[in-house]
């Protein structure tokens, strides 16, 4: 007992799927949006400054013999 697939099937099945495309474009850029947002804050906050060698006051001038 087989279907015939009609017209009317085949112009829901291509808005559902220009749908469902476009929908998991739309989310994919998101979250790499945060994705990227979060690794960024997660690199600032993870890395300590370094201290300048300049404004070190334990640092002595060399002395040439």
């Amino acid at each position: 007992m087989g279907t015939s697939l009609t017209p009317e099937f085949w112009e829901r099945f291509a808005v559902l799927l220009v749908l469902a495309v476009g929908l998991t474009g739309v989310l994919a850029a998101a979250f790499d949006g945060l994705t990227v947002r979060l690794l960024l804050r997660r690199s600032h906050m993870l890395l300590p400054e370094a201290p300048h060698r300049l404004d070190r006051k334990d640092h002595r001038t060399s002395v040439h013999c």
